[in-house]
């Protein structure tokens, strides 16, 4: 957006360095992705870029939850990111811890380095992540640190306590490692990506064919066993820990506790990269003692001979209490200081990398005298998560899911760019060249879907015999080919004997005409509920209105 601006990391060499696991998206999580690219956000590329598995999840379900989830090589994902800024004109990558803010007045005005440097600025943003007094605890053992061990700041939480905002203690944490020779994948099921898909940026013009496998083990009686008779060396129930953690991505000893008849939990056996031996073990979350950890590894099937590589941790960290912030995340009653990621209560790299892109164009909108930019709930699972922040707070990490999302049919993964992409070139983030081959596409999309409901489909043999095929039951008077296509059985590549003038079209667009035209009705009714609501909301409470009055 053409401002100057500074980055401050505790180490380069950490710069995205994705220290749980390396994954990307999910139900919730990839239609943020592709929400950030959408608006010109670098997520979504960066994955594309270093992706060793993708598939599209909840395929059974609903168009509204499904959604793409890849497996990243996370030295590549670290590279690209670190490249992107580097390359970046006007940004200016700076190793160096921040220990204090420069206040004048109910203003900052910049911000004070560890080692006593003063750097100036207009706005600023806070995004500390866990780092923010991190300690780690690994069974009774507990010390300061970020995750993997680097270096936690405590200075700048200090900073913050002395302007009197309300800070939170929470917790996550991150399972073991193990080696890639010490498994016996002859006892895992394998779990391949999809041969074929498409990433997660809009703008990537290459199909995404790479595919490294994942498997899946249980944990058994046996593993449940060796936690209920230790759970008191865990750090989570030995009263080492005092924060709340994640509720939807538990520790395996708070799953054990939560749900005692189950009999087994999954366990991913992820790669970590295709330059490592290291495998990620999802599922395996734990602040159980190294001893332990390993016992709970061996006693799982194909991993009885497993070697720990790194330990499993969990980590507590300060973060403030997000009723503080307004919704373009700007800290009230502190001019130009925005806050983004864990530090506003939030967990997972997505959530953080959709703060991180409103509270950065919100900066440059406050520093330009402008009306802030805010995404509606209706508008996009960035508008939902940012809302839930700022008027309902979170007394737990909080992950962004479908089920949060009231208009969730409006907020199909596959329609981000149609609903966000003018947007981002309104503000400067999407190039010229992109938004015309968005515009291309969503051209053709229309005239597709406006062809469709022209083309008219009569009873007869013919449309009986291609009805029949589809399992459909045939016609009683003639319909145009778009209310034809609204049956769940007829599909778009089924229908065409009966459509034959049809355009040789890319799946792209085929998806979205079928699936626009499927959903039609449902989405007219969401968008009558949008309206009434915006009514309400368009209603502004002044802010000096005494509500105790």
């Amino acid at each position: 957006m053409g401002a100057r601006t500074a980055v401050f990391t505790t180490s380069l060499d950490s710069t995205a360095m994705m220290p749980c696991n390396p994954s990307v998206g999910g139900p919730g999580k990839g239609h943020i992705v592709r929400e950030i690219d959408a608006l010109g956000g670098e997520m979504g590329r960066c994955t594309d870029a270093s992706a060793l598995q993708m598939r599209r999840l909840n395929t059974g379900k609903g168009v509204a939850v499904q959604s793409l989830r890849a497996q990243v090589d996370r030295q590549r994902y670290h590279w690209h990111m670190r490249q992107t800024l580097e390359r970046q004109a006007g940004l200016y990558l700076i190793e160096a811890i921040v220990a204090d803010l420069i206040i004048e007045g109910r203003r900052i005005t910049g911000v004070r380095t560890k080692l006593g440097r003063c750097y100036r600025a207009k706005a600023v943003i806070l995004t500390p992540g866990p780092y923010l007094m991190g300690r780690i605890h690994v069974g009774d053992a507990s010390y300061a640190a970020g995750p993997r061990g680097q270096m936690a700041v405590e200075e700048l939480a200090n900073a913050l306590r002395r302007l009197g905002l309300r800070m939170l203690r929470f917790k996550t944490g991150t399972p073991p490692r193990i080696h890639r020779r010490s498994i016996d994948f002859s006892k895992l099921e394998r779990l391949d990506g999809d041969p074929v898909t498409r990433g997660f940026s809009f703008d990537s013009t290459v199909l995404w064919r790479r595919s490294e496998p994942c498997w899946i083990t249980y944990t058994n009686a046996r593993t449940h066993q060796i936690i209920q008779e230790n759970l008191h060396r865990s750090a989570m129930y030995g009263g080492g820990i005092t924060g709340p953690g994640p509720r939807y991505c538990p520790s395996l000893e708070s799953k054990i506790v939560m749900f005692p008849d189950r009999e087994r939990h999954q366990v991913f056996i992820e790669p970590e990269g295709l330059d490592t031996q290291e495998m990620y073990l999802a599922g395996m979350s734990t602040s159980m003692p190294e001893d332990i950890q390993l016992a709970m590894v061996h006693s799982v099937e194909g991993l009885e001979k497993a070697e720990l590589t790194r330990c499993g941790y969990a980590i507590e960290y300060d973060c403030l209490d997000s009723l503080q912030l307004t919704h373009a995340l700007q800290v009230k009653g502190i001019d130009g200081l925005f806050t983004a990621g864990q530090i506003n209560g939030t967990t997972g790299y997505e959530e953080a990398a959709a703060q991180g892109l409103i509270a950065g164009i919100n900066a440059v909108k406050y520093m330009r005298g402008e009306e802030p930019f805010v995404l509606a709930r209706s508008q996009a699972y960035i508008g939902v998560l940012i809302d839930d922040l700022v008027t309902k707070g979170t007394g737990e990490p909080y992950r962004i899911m479908t089920s949060r999302a009231e208009y969730r049919l409006l907020l199909r993964d596959d329609t981000a760019d149609r609903r966000l992409c003018a947007l981002g070139r309104e503000l400067g983030l999407v190039s010229q060249e992109a938004f015309e081959r968005f515009e291309a596409k969503r051209m053709a999309i229309e005239q597709e879907k406006k062809r469709l409901r022209q083309v008219m489909i009569t009873p007869g043999e013919e449309s009986e015999t291609v009805l029949k095929q589809m399992g459909s039951t045939p016609l009683v008077t003639g319909i145009t080919l778009a209310e034809l296509l609204r049956r769940p059985e007829v599909t778009y590549a089924g229908s065409a004997p009966l459509d034959l003038n049809r355009p040789d079209l890319p799946e792209e667009i085929i998806r979205a005409v079928e699936t626009d035209l499927r959903y039609a009705g449902y989405v007219e009714r969401e968008q009558r509920h949008v309206q009434a609501q915006q009514r309400m909301e368009s209603r502004k409470i002044p802010a000096p209105l005494d509500y105790g009055a």
